[in-house]
């Protein structure tokens, strides 16, 4: 038997140089076939971008046309002559024929020029190389009016945007007041039948500013986009043979570009033959690339039959690399791999003598802050210290494993029921001393989650579940300690799991609703605004707390479902008070999983809601993260009309930078200064402070959990705008909300005899 090794050895080797020549030609030929690959898409790309840059470049010829259009206006509108002989009452057709008609067609190439009056009535029209009846420009009103009231800076029909690069070309210190008191407005509408520039600009002095007037004069000019301005365009452009045609060229190699007047009416074609820089890589690199991997090829099978002579090498690296599979390279120490496989050996060992076996997982608090202030390298070498500690405490018997990240785990072979608590110390004890990082001393914490075979789990993969809920457990509870799993904890997390899909199914069946909280005036009692709260009665376990379901949505990811839902509900019930403010609340989930502003623009623009009538609460949460995201998604929400409210202020991390780097419409002051300030002066200073402040920034201020006449007194005393609390109604179903709304909409009095609704009766509060 020992003689037949040698061969059995051999006939391995010569199957892994097999297994290895084949692979290496595998690989040399996908390497050939993927640079083939990258030449084509180099070649593609080239191409494909060059023809992008021409769109833009006859996009940007376009909009540069419309401002060289109005530059050409400007030198006769800017004028304190034109202002002098071009009235309603009088036109001087001598200076107008020379200096505007004559002018602008044969020196500019305008094609037609109109003047209209400060009520758009026509004062003068040249078309065709000669003067005409200026009730002869009616006929192109309709085509030219969405142009003319934008120029008027009045709303008409819808246009497509375009930059206003003749704006920006202007040089305002050189101008005059002529800049300042002149509007303009440039696009490409059809004209009859015919896709054309069409500028207007009011005619206005630029020296003498005593002859402004309220409204000017307005000078209008049509160029037609023709064969010689797509010409002007082509050779500007450097575009080979580029045409204007009604319908899309079928030519092979040509590139069309639909042209579409600004107001939808009419659509033409730019036809044109593109450059191709890619041509090159295509025709002539690729075929001696081709050749080229043919010749590596070769080349490489002749390498290959070389490589048997290493074949004892390489056996010693295999072996090296299945070490290096099962292991953690920084510490060391038996990879997640391993202990799976080595959980799943000690479990069947364990049975088979009636033993125990403990999974403890270790997970580093805060170990991203480590990494955060003192960089990589001291986290790693965090690591291989908290490892070296813990084998320190290990028996020779224990297994300790990197589990991943800055998690660890421990197998300990038991035989009684106090393993647990035994392995508990041990783990605690490792991190009692400071460890010694970067020259400096780190109190460095862990959570620790231990369960045990058989009474936890007969099964490798239920007892790591258990191990991690009790680690999740130790960190719910503030980390930095050690917990054993019970079945109490499992039940909590099947109860979590069981409500995150009962939630999910509510979402898709309309089951949530919303209730609504009256927010009142404090100077005259009356209703100022409703806030929108999240109710769910769910079929078995009745009436849930938000405070139990939300955070389990937000767990679950469904924040931006359930978000969306609240939104959108609030939006149509808003439609049955229309003159009241309906606050909302934001969770920072909404922020970081979802594109809150594309949300809030789809949602208002699809239920044609106002977003002016909604007032978004935003928790400091959100604050906290001060990314360029939440600071720019922040804006664009204030940009679109909505208010907003800093909901709960004063409690948590507050920061007066909230303030200053924020924009908010309210202040919400939080229930717990409104009840405490009974109890304690220095909670009455601090709610004095926060409305002065709120105030003097021209806030206004909410006061929540007004329960008690004193509060609702005292807080309007103290200056805050609006009040709400179950002083004046509990949250209420849209039918009771409008009993209440239909009794608070006049002042009755004094704030001290506002109505309220409370427990569904309504009744007088004197």
């Amino acid at each position: 038997m020992p003689r037949q090794l040698p061969r059995l050895n051999k006939r391995l080797f010569e199957h892994d140089f097999q297994r290895l020549a084949a692979l290496s030609a595998a690989s040399v030929t996908g390497f050939g076939l993927l640079l083939i690959l990258v030449i084509l898409y180099a070649g593609s790309s080239s191409n494909n971008a060059s023809l992008e840059q021409e769109r833009t470049l006859l996009v940007n010829a376009l909009n540069r046309a419309i401002a060289r259009t109005l530059s050409e206006q400007k030198s006769v509108a800017w004028w304190d002559d034109s202002v002098l002989k071009i009235t309603p009452e009088n036109v001087d057709l001598t200076f107008t024929d020379s200096n505007f008609g004559i002018f602008l067609t044969e020196t500019y190439g305008h094609d037609e020029v109109a003047i209209v009056g400060p009520e758009d009535q026509p004062l003068y029209y040249f078309a065709g190389g000669e003067r005409r009846d200026p009730q002869a420009f009616e006929e192109r009103r309709a085509a030219l009016e969405p142009v003319i009231a934008e120029s008027r800076g009045r709303k008409g029909a819808p246009l497509a945007e375009r930059p206003d690069v003749f704006g920006i070309d202007q040089k305002y210190d050189k101008l005059g007041g002529a800049f300042h008191n002149s509007r303009w407005a440039g696009h490409i509408m059809a004209v009859d039948g015919r896709l054309a520039v069409v500028t207007a600009m009011t005619i206005v002095p630029n020296v003498d500013m005593n002859l402004l007037k309220p409204v000017h004069a307005l000078l209008i000019s049509i160029v037609f986009i023709d064969a010689d301005f797509v010409s002007n365009i082509s050779r500007s452009q450097l575009l080979s043979g580029l045409t204007l045609t009604s319908e899309p060229s079928k030519l092979v190699g040509v590139e069309n570009l639909p042209l579409q007047a600004d107001d939808g009416s009419y659509t033409g074609y730019l036809s044109w033959y593109p450059s191709k820089p890619g041509r090159v890589l295509l025709t002539m690199v690729l075929p001696l690339v081709t050749i080229g991997v043919i010749a590596v090829a070769l080349l490489a099978n002749g390498m290959l039959r070389r490589l048997h002579k290493t074949s004892l090498d390489l056996a010693q690296s295999e072996r090296d690399a299945r070490h290096a599979a099962t292991h953690d390279m920084l510490s060391g120490l038996p990879n997640r791999s391993h202990f799976a496989e080595v959980l799943a050996h000690e479990l069947d060992s364990a049975q088979k003598i009636n033993g125990h076996v403990v999974v403890a997982f270790i997970d580093l608090d805060c170990f991203k802050d480590v990494n955060d202030t003192l960089g990589h390298h001291a986290g790693d070498e965090l690591i291989r210290a908290v490892a070296q500690r813990l084998k320190e405490r290990m028996r020779p018997t224990d297994l300790l494993f990197r589990y991943g990240g800055d998690e660890f785990a421990v197998l300990w072979s038991a035989s009684g029921p106090q393993a647990c608590s035994i392995l508990a110390s041990r783990i605690v004890s490792a991190f009692s001393d400071p460890f010694v990082i970067a020259s400096q001393g780190l109190r460095v914490t862990a959570s620790v989650g231990i369960a045990m075979a058989p009474e936890h789990g007969a099964n490798a993969d239920e007892l790591t579940r258990h191990a991690d809920i009790a680690l999740y457990q130790s960190k719910s509870l503030g980390r930095d300690r050690s917990t054993v799993f019970t079945r109490e904890m499992a039940r909590q997390v099947e109860e979590r799991r069981a409500i995150e899909t009962d939630l999910k199914s509510a979402l898709g069946r309309n089951e949530l609703r919303l209730a609504y909280q009256p927010i009142m005036c404090a100077k005259t009692g009356t209703i100022a605004g409703i806030e929108a709260l999240l109710r769910w009665r769910h079929p078995t376990r009745g009436e849930l707390s938000p405070a139990i379901f939300v955070p389990i949505a937000e767990h679950a990811g469904l924040m931006p479902a359930l978000g969306d839902w609240v939104i959108a509900r609030a939006m149509k019930d808003a439609r049955q008070w229309p003159d009241l403010k309906v606050s909302i609340n934001l969770s920072a989930m909404q922020f970081r999983q979802s594109d809150i502003v594309e949300r809030l623009r789809y949602l208002s623009d699809e239920l044609g809601a106002d977003p002016s009538q909604f007032v978004l609460e935003i928790t400091e949460s959100v604050l906290m993260d001060t990314s360029e995201h939440t600071r720019q998604a922040l804006d664009a929400i204030f940009d679109m009309g909505f208010m907003t409210a800093l909901d709960d202020f004063g409690t948590g991390y507050s920061s007066l930078s909230y303030l200053c780097n924020f924009k908010f419409n309210k202040i919400k002051i939080d229930r717990s200064f409104v009840s405490g300030m009974a109890r304690s002066e220095n909670v009455r200073k601090i709610v004095q402070a926060v409305i002065a402040i709120g105030n003097g920034l021209e806030m206004d201020i909410v006061a929540e959990g007004v329960e008690t006449m004193a509060d609702a007194q005292t807080m309007a005393e103290l200056g805050c705008n609006e009040l709400q609390g179950y002083f004046f109604s509990r949250p209420v179903d849209v039918d009771k909300l409008l009993e209440f709304i239909a009794l608070h909409r006049t002042p009755a009095g004094p704030a001290s005899n506002v109505h309220v609704l409370e427990r569904g009766a309504i009744s007088a509060i004197g």
